[in-house]
């Protein structure tokens, strides 16, 4: 006869399963957007603000488009990530990218 799993131990898997749902909620785009940021070259500061002028003006297509340029190699600056985020070729990303970091870079963003 084949056990089958039965639901005797509700402890037990809200035990495994509450702190895999509590990280989960942690990743929201803003996040995710930030960290990518970050890992493309992006100081900090400045990311955490873009991410969250970039998520409510850009598509969730356009900033996994954006999180691209974080895997493919580290930017030495700013500026670079810019260009880099120029070959994509899609105009909005451009301006919003541009226009957030223009913002965060001065501190008018926050």
């Amino acid at each position: 006869m084949i056990a089958r799993p039965s639901m005797r131990h509700p402890l037990l898997l809200s035990t495994l399963l509450l702190p895999a749902l509590a990280l989960a909620a942690c990743s929201t785009p803003e996040t995710l957007t930030r960290d990518g940021l970050i890992k493309a070259g992006v100081p900090a500061p400045i990311a955490k603000c873009m991410a969250g002028r970039m998520v409510d003006r850009l598509s969730v297509l356009q900033l996994r488009r954006l999180s691209g340029l974080g895997k493919a190699k580290q930017s030495r600056d700013l500026e670079q990530f810019l260009y880099r985020a120029r070959s994509l070729n899609d105009p909005e990303i451009v301006r919003v990218t541009t226009s957030s970091a223009a913002l965060c870079a001065v501190g008018l963003g926050d």
